[in-house]
Parts: C-alpha cells; sequence; structure tokens
C-alpha cells in the first residue's frame, strides 16, 4: 500500500489567510485584562502589575531577534533584522532612545522605581516562564519557523493605538509624553509585520513549513495571553466566601 500523498502547498494567499485568521482569533487584545485596561477600569497598582512584568517580555524581544539574526546567512537579511536590536535597545551611533529605555519611563510615569523594574526581580514566575519560552521557540527553530513566531505585529499597530486613546483617556495621570513607546511602535510594528509576513511567504516551501509557521504564531498568542492571565491572577482582588446557595466555579 502506498504512503497518503501529502497534502499540497497553500498558496500565498490560503497562508496569509491562515496566519491571519489565526492571529485575529487568538491576539491577547481579546484578553479581558486588556478589556479592562481599554475601559478604564484598572486600578493604579493593576497597571503598575502589567507595566512592572510586560516589561520582561520587552527584554526578550532583542535576544530572540538576535537569535534570528544568527540563523540566517543571507547578509541582506540579517543588516534588515538586527534594526529590530537597535530598536529596542537603542543605537550608539545617534544616541538615540530604545523601546526598553522608553518602557522605563513609562514605569517610573506609573510610579514604579525603575532600577527595580530594570533588574527585573519582581516579574512574576509565569511570566518570566512565558517570555523564556519565547526566546526557546525562536532558538529552537528554523528561521522561516522563528520569524512566523513574530507575526502578532501585523495586529499590533491598532492595539497599540487604541491604548493610546484609552490611556490618555482614562489614566491621564500617567502623562501623554510617557505613551513615546506606544507612539513608535504603531509604525514600527506595521513595517515589521509586513516584512516577516512577506519573509514567511516566500521562505515556508513546503507544507509541513507552512504548518509549523502557523503553529508558531499560534504559540505566540499563546504566550502573550499566559503573561496576561498571570498579571490578572496575581492582582485580583482575594475571593469572599460565597452567599448561601450561590453556586461556586466548577
Amino acid at each position: 500500500m502506498s504512503a497518503p500523498a501529502a497534502p499540497p502547498l497553500l498558496t500565498p494567499d490560503e497562508l496569509v489567510g491562515r496566519l491571519r485568521a489565526e492571529g485575529v482569533g487568538r491576539y491577547h487584545d481579546q484578553h479581558p485584562f486588556h478589556q479592562r485596561m481599554h475601559a478604564g477600569q484598572l486600578s493604579r497598582a493593576e497597571l503598575q502589575a502589567w507595566t512592572l512584568n510586560r516589561y520582561y517580555y520587552q527584554t526578550r524581544i532583542p535576544i530572540k531577534d538576535a537569535i534570528i539574526v544568527s540563523k540566517s546567512e543571507d547578509p541582506a537579511f540579517r543588516r534588515a533584522w538586527i534594526r529590530r536590536v537597535h530598536d529596542h535597545d537603542g543605537s550608539a551611533d545617534d544616541g538615540s532612545d530604545g523601546g526598553l529605555a522608553l518602557w522605563l519611563r513609562l514605569a517610573e510615569a506609573v510610579g514604579l522605581d525603575r532600577a527595580r523594574v530594570a533588574a527585573c526581580a519582581d516579574v512574576l514566575p509565569g511570566v518570566r516562564f512565558a517570555c523564556d519560552s519565547y526566546v526557546s521557540l525562536c532558538r529552537e527553530s528554523p528561521l522561516p519557523v522563528a520569524v512566523a513566531s513574530s507575526l502578532t505585529e501585523m495586529f499590533a499597530p491598532d492595539l497599540m493605538s487604541r491604548r493610546i486613546a484609552s490611556w490618555e483617556q482614562h489614566y491621564p495621570w500617567v502623562g501623554a509624553e510617557a505613551l513615546a513607546y506606544f507612539r513608535a511602535r504603531v509604525p514600527r510594528a506595521r513595517r515589521d509585520g509586513d516584512e516577516a509576513l512577506a519573509f514567511v511567504v516566500a521562505n515556508a516551501t513546503s507544507r509541513a513549513l507552512q504548518e509549523a509557521c502557523v503553529a508558531a504564531l499560534v504559540r505566540k498568542t499563546e504566550i502573550l495571553w499566559h503573561l496576561l492571565d498571570c498579571v490578572a491572577a496575581a492582582t485580583a482582588a482575594p475571593a469572599t466566601a460565597p452567599t448561601a446557595g450561590a453556586r461556586g466555579a466548577p
């Protein structure tokens, strides 16, 4: 008996459709914590907890991008992708601040100690585990799959724009100047997402590799979702005893 035929390669449009559908359906903008953030329902302590823990994720981005750079034999790819490292770490050439420095300004604006946040001493274990798994995913995957894990950037510009508007409306005490990271990421994430998507479409040259790229994007959405789960659980008010006749959670 002959082996079953391998499934056919997805067309570029089919692959892009799969990636976009998975991203839209799973992106963390739908997480209840983000929904509460945009509705102005977070307390100062909740905003601080999110800012502190999200900073650890920010520190992993240039590390995973350096790993991606190291996987490529193409100088043109490396020259283009290393820009992402500079976007977060800053550039010694012109002395510009990168995303990490801008995030620390945000941390100060929400009332956190800059040095304490930068030391990542108070990061929740679950957040650390999730973010480190993103670095591991990039390290252990072939280049197109590692690149595909970054495709959540396709959905970031709209989220960043909504975040800017909601923070200015609901958390004016933070200060508009502290939102510089979000403002900078709107055009950069759009550019980065478009570039990464084009690379994945061109270089995922087998159905198995295409499916692995889709799975990597799904895994990335799960990592971002888990980060918010951890912050939400850590900042939740203590449960009270149920009243008579109330049904508890299963």
